[in-house]
């Protein structure tokens, strides 16, 4: 998912200015019941559920009201960053971890250490939450971005299924060409992909690490290596041409290629794939990222699908956290929410709704199970302003695939934009 911006007016501005001086977050409502706020992201089916589990939160805590606040992905940062301004957050934030240091360091964000129980959460995922020594964030789940493939799309170009653990980025290319070809054309091979995580694991196998402090940790080699994966597939057919490409990217999951089955592969975060898999009819199934010939790691890792957060400034800090914990740590809310927010993070949890779980999301657990031994520790919290670097690195990528730039004066651009941009 990429991010977006929507327009606000001048008067919703004004009015969410005016909000703030009656008071930060949640209140109490007129029967002296307590109100909290809770903010997140999503559509109609995301909504539906959360509402189901404040419902029995609410139930268990007869004295607080839970007013859900949601909007769609590309608008929410934009309203919470002004509802942050305006000094009236919502008690409970949800948010991903490119934004947290962000928040953090801005003072909005309460420490939850000890406040939420984190017993039954992994300890290397809970330190995703954690910033400058403390736990301002709690993990939902988890995910792991992973290669996806419709293996019957593959067999009826009569090519013949990779073995992910031992593939390579030669043999990724070939495989999509050769798709490509052996359909006629009717299957492309792959949708071409520039999302910083899948920068973020090819980095990991030359041995470097996407962020160093608040600068890219990536060399001009690495970036320009990268690019010529995405080079070759445009040249070997295996992925649609320069202008498609760019028209295709950040169409929702059903327009994507392997949404609409004129894909075999793509790459995503591998809880998208019950959505993939929904929008497809097909069977898909999760693969390892290929690897650099002779490279120690693959650079896979496990990264929260997205955090819950407190407000430093609610009137209602202990409310706020009981509630945090309810929906982390409760099996009642993790029957409703199953894996909408990622594999449950508590383990107990993920264990108790596991029977239940989607055949898709089934898939998703065996994946994670069974490479979880080879994964690399989660990435810390990036610094401040990588929320924007998307939108950098696909600028650059784009000026890279219409040959507008060469890879060496992209990846120089790219790094001194990035880097300014990090330094604030």
């Amino acid at each position: 998912m990429s991010s977006g911006k929507k327009i606000w007016s001048k008067a919703l501005l004004a009015t969410v200015v005016l909000v703030a001086t009656a008071a930060c977050g949640g209140g109490e409502s007129g029967d002296g019941r307590i109100k909290l706020r809770f903010s997140y992201w999503g559509g109609d089916a995301r909504q539906k559920m959360t509402e189901a589990a404040i419902a029995k939160f609410e139930a268990k805590n007869p004295a607080i009201d839970v007013e859900g606040e949601v909007s769609d992905f590309p608008s929410y940062y934009e309203r919470l960053s002004t509802q942050v301004a305006a000094r009236d957050a919502p008690d409970v934030m949800t948010m991903e971890i490119r934004a947290l240091r962000e928040y953090a360091e801005r003072g909005t964000l309460a420490d939850l250490a000890s406040k939420v129980s984190t017993a039954d959460i992994d300890g290397e995922v809970l330190a995703t939450g954690v910033v400058d020594g403390k736990q301002y964030a709690i993990p939902t789940g988890v995910n792991a971005f992973s290669m996806v493939i419709n293996p019957a799309l593959v067999a009826q170009a009569k090519v013949a299924l990779p073995d992910d653990g031992s593939w390579t980025w030669e043999d990724f290319i070939e495989l999509c060409s050769k798709v490509t070809a052996g359909s006629g054309g009717k299957i492309t091979g792959t949708q071409l992909i520039w999302h910083p995580a899948y920068l973020q694991i090819y980095a990991a196998q030359k041995g470097e690490q996407l962020y160093d402090g608040n600068k890219l940790g990536i060399s001009q080699q690495t970036i320009k290596d990268w690019w010529g994966i995405t080079q070759k597939l445009i040249r070997a057919k295996g992925s649609p041409d320069a202008a498609k490409s760019t028209e295709i990217y950040e169409a929702g999951i059903e327009q994507t290629l392997i949404g609409t089955n004129t894909g075999a592969t793509t790459m995503m975060w591998s809880n998208v794939l019950g959505a993939a898999t929904k929008a497809s009819g097909q069977n898909l199934e999760l693969l390892r990222m290929p690897k650099l010939r002779g490279a120690a790691t693959g650079g896979m890792f496990l990264q929260p699908a997205m955090f819950y957060t407190a407000s430093a400034r609610s009137e209602h800090a202990a409310e706020a956290a009981a509630f945090i914990d309810f929906m982390i740590n409760d099996s009642e809310a993790g029957q409703v929410i199953l894996s909408d927010r990622g594999l449950p993070a508590n383990d107990k949890v993920l264990e108790a709704v596991s029977a239940k779980l989607p055949a898709a999301d089934q898939k998703t657990m065996a994946f994670v199970d069974k490479i979880r031994g080879e994964l690399t520790e989660p990435p810390a919290a990036p610094p401040k302003g990588s929320s924007a670097m998307e939108s950098i690195l696909k600028r650059y990528s784009e000026e890279v695939i219409f040959d507008r730039m060469t890879p060496d004066e992209a990846a120089q651009k790219f790094i001194t934009e990035t880097n300014a941009l990090l330094a604030g």
